[in-house]
């Protein structure tokens, strides 16, 4: 008897004892989300059956059902079903779908924790619990996911602690475990010199045995000691245990004084080449395109630009997410940025721009065009063609009209000074975001080449490219909406080459591509029930509409 007792009685203490330091050990620390979490199965069907009954999604439901009563709130541009909503994080492709994360503030713990959406066509999106919970660090900021075979792995800034590693591999990625769970590359801790104290929104990806983290940051080494955008870069070979090397970029001449590299993306493109995709809190969303040095993992930039013209707020271009498309080029989606107080919500994404490389003529380096299957959305075509526009008349296209639109159209500018196209305008022209074309009134520094500038002079025309602009300031006439310096970007234009305009309008945002080369984008809020309308104005002398196609475009949402 007492030979059975003495063990079982170990055996109890022994189980108390391993119980309270296990409690000790997954404890909640001072940041630990009072939201609630879940944990799933790692089996599909299983989880599909978790997900049926989560109290979050039903929370989700009744939020957006909420939230698509505002005007403004759109219908085919992904918005977070509750609260606010921050940069995009980690798109990336697994298991068959797009998954997209974002830093979402839940209502009761308004930090960032990680939201979390998939997509079958980068356009429908689910919502799925958030992923990441801040603790330790007191919130989860901008990160990237890298896929291998067998797992995603994120890395983001974990504030007040540093860079944080968190890997999954069920199904819907629904389960995330912190590597070491602390901060692998610590933020206090400044590594040798020229790595600042300060580094955030680590971009991973692996190239043979060795994870590479990219950080943002910035350098004193711009003109006159100023600071300027910097990349530095650590690798590891476990994800646990990371060892700074040097600072990325070599050859940078194409960020402003100010910059600071943030939420950068770092991946190859086309046949041989590399680019960084990220943003600048001074300047916005911002691409280089170069060359990667595997020796000595160096990047070299070889040309550079924007994605957005002007400061990112308010109602401009914000952050970044990007991941290969499988094709040679790059999917990116971008948080816009609000222009108005709008109730439960504040931002929105864009919709997914393809990025590729342009054929090498010189001029524009990089094509952009819509990705996604939004063609599902669309509704009736109706069409216009062969619509002449006589000067200086503005020509309202009376069965054209909505907010929720997809446009497409071709115009032959002829010998016009400018063509201007409103959209969203109310039929007295109280509101109206303009759209203008102005051929041959841009400057491109590539075009200035001085090894072909002796060519040039005989066809002064060629050194000039066609600018689009995309207005918002007169938008609204409510006293609240905001609005921001015109929106110009600039693409060379062949001879004879006409103007082809894509177009999406959805309640508060106007994106504009324009010939594969150009994109425009705003926030827009107009005050009134009838401003719908769509017109046509050719400056100074004659053009031709030859072709219009215009579709109203459904939700992504259920609204019944």
């Amino acid at each position: 008897m007492k030979a059975t007792l003495v063990p079982l009685r170990l055996y109890a203490i022994l189980a108390l004892l391993f119980a309270t330091v296990a409690e000790a050990q997954t404890a909640p620390g001072k940041n630990a989300s009072p939201v609630p979490k879940f944990s799933f199965s790692n089996n599909l069907e299983e989880q599909e059956k978790q997900l049926a009954t989560n109290p979050l999604l039903e929370r989700f439901r009744v939020s957006r059902a909420e939230l698509l009563k505002d005007p403004h709130y759109p219908r085919y541009h992904f918005s977070s079903p509750e609260n606010r909503l921050n940069d995009p994080n980690g798109l990336s492709f697994w298991n068959g779908k797009w998954h997209m994360f974002y830093q979402g503030y839940p209502p009761e713990d308004p930090r960032q924790h990680w939201g979390h959406t998939i997509s079958d066509d980068l356009i429908h999106w689910r919502d799925l619990p958030y992923a990441i919970y801040p603790d330790p660090e007191r919130a989860c900021f901008s990160g990237t996911v890298y896929i291998e075979e067998d797992r995603a792995i994120a890395m983001y800034h974990g504030t007040e602690v540093g860079s944080m590693v968190a890997t999954s591999s069920d199904p819907l990625l629904l389960n995330w475990e912190k590597v070491t769970g602390q901060a692998v590359i610590p933020e206090s801790v400044a590594g040798p010199p020229p790595l600042p104290n300060r580094i955030f929104d680590p971009s991973i990806w692996k190239v043979g045995d060795y994870y590479y983290a990219l950080t943002a940051g910035q350098s004193a080494d711009g003109p006159g000691g100023k600071s300027v955008r910097a990349e530095y870069l650590h690798r590891s070979t476990d994800l646990a245990n990371w060892e700074y090397l040097h600072q990325f970029l070599e050859g940078d001449r194409y960020g402003m004084v100010g910059d600071d590299g943030a939420c950068p993306y770092f991946w190859p493109i086309g046949d041989d080449k590399h680019i960084l995709i990220h943003y600048s809190h001074t300047s916005g969303g911002k691409w280089l395109l170069g060359d990667l040095d595997k020796e000595r993992m160096k990047f070299l930039a070889t040309d550079g630009g924007n994605f957005n013209h002007g400061a990112s707020g308010p109602g401009g271009v914000h952050a970044p997410s990007a991941y290969p498309d499988g094709k040679g080029g790059i999917n990116v989606i971008f948080n816009m940025n609000p222009g108005f107080p709008s109730k439960g919500w504040n931002q929105l994404m864009s919709l997914p721009r393809r990025i590729t490389l342009a054929p090498d003529d010189g001029f524009d380096p990089i094509r952009q065009e819509p990705a996604g299957d939004y063609a599902s959305l669309r509704g009736k075509r109706q069409r216009i063609k062969n619509l002449a526009l006589p000067a200086n008349e503005e020509v309202v296209l009376k069965n054209i009209k909505g907010n929720t639109m997809e446009l497409i159209a071709e115009i032959d500018p002829q010998s016009a000074q400018n063509i201007e196209i409103e959209l969203l305008r109310s039929p007295g022209g109280e509101e109206r975001t303009r759209l203008i074309i102005q051929p041959e009134r841009g400057y491109n520094p590539r075009l200035f080449g001085l090894d072909e500038m002796k060519a040039r002079r005989s066809a002064r025309a060629v050194m000039y490219e066609t600018v689009v602009t995309l207005d918002n300031t007169r938008s609204s006439v409510l006293p609240q909406a905001a609005s921001r310096p015109p929106e110009s970007d600039s693409f060379k234009r062949g001879k004879g080459e006409p103007i082809k305009l894509h177009i999406f309008i959805d309640r508060s945002i106007v994106e504009v591509f324009v010939n594969g080369k150009a994109c425009v984008a705003a926030r827009v809020y107009p005050g009134r029930e009838d401003s719908l309308g769509v017109s046509l104005r050719a400056q100074g002398n004659g053009a031709k509409l030859a072709s219009l196609d215009a579709w109203q475009m459904g939700s992504i949402y259920d609204e019944d």
